[in-house]
């Protein structure tokens, strides 16, 4: 059966050797990359050919990619790698894989033009110094015919073996049955929108409440649409862990029951909980399971993708029988994985893993992005940097000499920014050219000492403030209307005034449009999407998505919804209400007795709540959400919401426990939203508002309003989870009776 590869991809399979590497080499981002590839482009002759798409065949096998650039008059190809730093420190077996990268495409490039022998050119680029290295072999056709064919030789049992399964899986999918009785109330109507986005390309925007199954649905739906719609793979996409779950437990359903169903899964796991041995280097000289990785690999890859279902335990069973590394074992087996489970930052931060590999093997998928109401707050982390001038200073105090001179520039150009900023009146709307070329120059004194370090040897303060410089400048130089600068001053140290600068997104739009350009569907869905328009605009939704909302499976009569509108939780009223709220709270109780959860805006407002229900009604029983509390501890507060249990839990709006937590039955029979859930109005919220201002024209409601309700709404979605269920939620603010905010609760509840 033909068995399509990548160039990149069948030279990773067949000609990585030796040890997993990963000691300290700077590589560029991938914007630096681009414009270094184009930067050398633009060095050749107007005859220089770039991005030559080729393809050749090995019986089944067709190889295909795109090579960097040739020069037809001197017959040369090149292949181009940017770097940062020695050359003399890149690992041999990352020279050995470009050298059969370029190989290959030498043979492609000869037998596509009729060529007996061509020029190989490997060229390394400096980013930071914008010199290149060049290394170049001379190869007849023959030659580079038979190393092709050496590789696809290697590759072709494994392509085989791939080739069978995507038919196989294919076909499995194109006769799935749901793998429950009957479609849940709702389910259907979300399942057919996810296949539909796949069928027309579309994106889609769902918005459907809790308790319709929105995980099988989503995720029976896509696999669905993999053959017909030509889906390599899909990704499923969680801000929380307890969504993972969720979309393995639905993988696991369609699995079942079905011999050797050839569906492969697989979930992401974060490098730091897969690390076996924290405390070593990812290289050969010092950890165990990154020695002689490669020869490894390829039993502990065949034993995954026969298994077929790698959650992380198994993963890391599969790893450690093996000797490698699970973090970069899950990787491998993510490329030859049909599902694959993971945190949002793998497809849509800046060095985003899947998004890279997509890209990279032009894969098509389609992509399914859980609680997305999430969303827009992650990405503006993800875009998000800082860096601290105490950091700077105390580096400084004991830096190598040869740093010293960069770093003493840098902190000179902190008190000219100091001195701009207060001419200016507090503002800083732009950062200087000099404050920019002394950070650039400070990370590349300190690129330098790091690369040059013996292994093991560098400090691992200077290596995070050199990371912490770099992710600052990648987003100094792409600032925009999307974000902000922002100064803190920090405590005086040693006398001298210190100062922290961030660059602060505000509309992860920008960054997060070719993310969704880069698959064929993309579906977000949550029970909290309103109104559609607020976060197409927020996330850079393409203006063709597709928005359904979907019919809650519960009726009026399961919630009885109360407006407490005589009691305001605004801000200067909180002292006075805390005792009508805890009278409230205890009236109910009395009326029915159950377990309750009690939400307020912040810490401080929940503690002045507790003291006086804890003053007042001491015979209730009551727990409270603390600051930082670890998994165990909130194991612990969930667990106080016992079946037949009678008790109030205090908690924060929008933390642990107001989304994410399944309490069903009489776990959990009402709960208490004392406040709109407004964000603190403060400098950044201001500046925040008056942005989308000026950019959508909304800037009040969508920093303040929609965010707020939102939080409000996934709070009061904690006590209906089910057709079984009822309860109570009071909504505490005479706001919630406003035409405005009361358009933005569910359809379905009966104010």
């Amino acid at each position: 059966m033909p068995y399509t590869v990548a160039v990149r991809m069948l030279c990773d399979f067949t000609a990585r050797r030796g040890d997993l590497d990963l000691r300290f080499t700077p590589s560029p981002s991938a914007q630096e990359g681009i414009a270094g590839h184009q930067l050398v482009a633009a060095r050749r002759g107007p005859l220089y050919e770039t991005e030559i798409s080729l393809q050749g065949a090995f019986g089944d096998l067709n190889v295909r990619g795109r090579a960097d650039g040739y020069d037809p008059q001197a017959k040369r190809l090149e292949e181009i790698k940017t770097h940062r730093g020695d050359l003399a420190k890149q690992p041999a077996n990352h020279r050995h894989l470009h050298w059969a990268q370029l190989k290959v495409y030498g043979w492609l490039l000869c037998e596509s033009r009729g060529l007996d022998e061509i020029e190989l050119s490997l060229v390394y680029f400096d980013i930071a110094s914008q010199q290149e290295t060049a290394f170049t072999e001379t190869h007849t056709a023959q030659a580079l015919r038979e190393f092709f064919e050496a590789r696809c030789l290697e590759f072709s049992a494994w392509a085989a073996q791939e080739g069978a399964h995507r038919a196989s899986r294919d076909e499995a999918l194109a006769s799935l049955a749901f793998p429950h009785p009957a479609f849940r109330t709702g389910q259907r109507e979300l399942a057919e929108a996810v296949y539909k986005g796949a069928a027309t390309g579309r994106c889609v925007m769902a918005q459907a409440p809790t308790g319709i199954g929105k995980t099988m649905g989503t995720v029976f739906a896509m696999l669905k649409a993999a053959k017909p719609h030509g889906l390599d793979k899909v990704f499923y996409l969680t801000a929380k862990s307890t969504g993972r779950q969720l979309a393995l437990d639905a993988a696991a359903a369609v699995r079942r029951g079905r011999a050797a169903f050839p569906l492969r899964v697989i979930e992401l796991v974060a490098r730091d909980k897969a690390c076996e041995h924290r405390d070593k280097a990812c290289h050969g000289d010092s950890c165990p399971l990154a020695k002689g990785f490669y020869a490894r690999l390829p039993g502990a890859r065949q034993e995954c993708v026969a298994s077929g279902f790698m959650d992380g335990p198994a993963l890391r069973e599969v790893a450690l029988k093996h000797g490698v590394c699970p973090y970069y074992l899950g990787q491998e087996v993510t490329r030859w994985s049909d599902l694959v489970v993971g945190d949002y930052n793998y497809w849509f931060d800046g060095s985003a893993m899947l998004y890279a590999m997509t890209m990279g093997s032009e894969w098509t998928v389609g992509v399914l992005v859980d609680e997305a109401h999430n969303l827009i707050e992650r990405a503006r982390a993800m875009y998000s940097a800082s860096i601290t001038q105490a950091d700077l200073r105390a580096l400084r105090s004991n830096a190598p000499a040869p740093v010293k001179p960069a770093l003493d520039k840098f902190n000179r150009a902190w008190g000219a920014l100091r001195k701009l900023r207060e001419e200016g009146g507090g503002a800083l709307d732009a950062l200087p050219s000099a404050f920019l070329t002394s950070l650039r120059q400070a990370g590349a004194a300190l690129e330098s000492h790091l690369a040059e370090a013996a292994p093991g040897a560098a400090d691992g303060g200077v290596q995070q403030f050199y990371f912490d410089i770099l992710a600052f400048q990648r987003l100094a130089e792409s600032l925009g209307p999307h974000s902000v600068i922002e100064w803190s001053e920090d405590a005086l140290a040693r006398g001298k005034p210190a100062a922290t600068l961030r660059i602060q997104n505000l509309i992860p739009a920008p960054f997060l449009k070719p993310r969704f350009a880069a698959a064929r569907t993309v579906t977000l869905f949550s029970a909290t999407l309103s109104p559609p328009r607020y976060y197409i605009d927020m996330l850079g939704a393409p203006d063709t998505t597709a928005w359904i909302d979907v019919a809650s499976p519960f009726s009026a009569d399961q919630l009885e919804v109360q407006v407490v509108s005589r009691i305001s939780t605004r801000f200067a009223h909180r002292q006075r209400s805390a005792a009508p709220i805890s009278k409230l709270i205890a009236a109910q109780f009395d009326a029915r007795p159950g377990n309750y959860l009690a939400f307020f805006s912040s810490f401080d407002y929940l503690d002045m709540v507790a003291a006086e229900f804890q003053r007042e009604h001491p015979a209730i029983p009551m727990w409270t959400q603390a600051r930082g509390m670890d998994e165990r501890a909130r194991n612990g507060f969930l667990e106080r919401f016992a079946p037949g249990g009678a008790g109030v839990g205090f908690a924060v709006l929008g933390g642990s426990f107001g989304e994410g937590i399944d309490l069903r039955g009489d776990r959990l029979v009402g709960a208490f939203v004392a406040t709109l859930g407004l964000p603190q109005v403060n400098a950044r919220n201001e500046q925040l508002k008056d942005c989308l201002e000026g950019v959508f024209g909304s800037g009040y409601d969508y920093t303040y309003l929609y965010p707020g309700i939102q939080k409000v709404v996934q709070a009061a979605g904690r006590v209906i989870r089910t057709q079984e269920d009822k309860g109570i939620v009071y909504l505490i603010d005479d706001r919630f009776a406003r035409p405005a905010v009361r358009e933005l609760l569910p359809a379905w509840w009966r104010v």
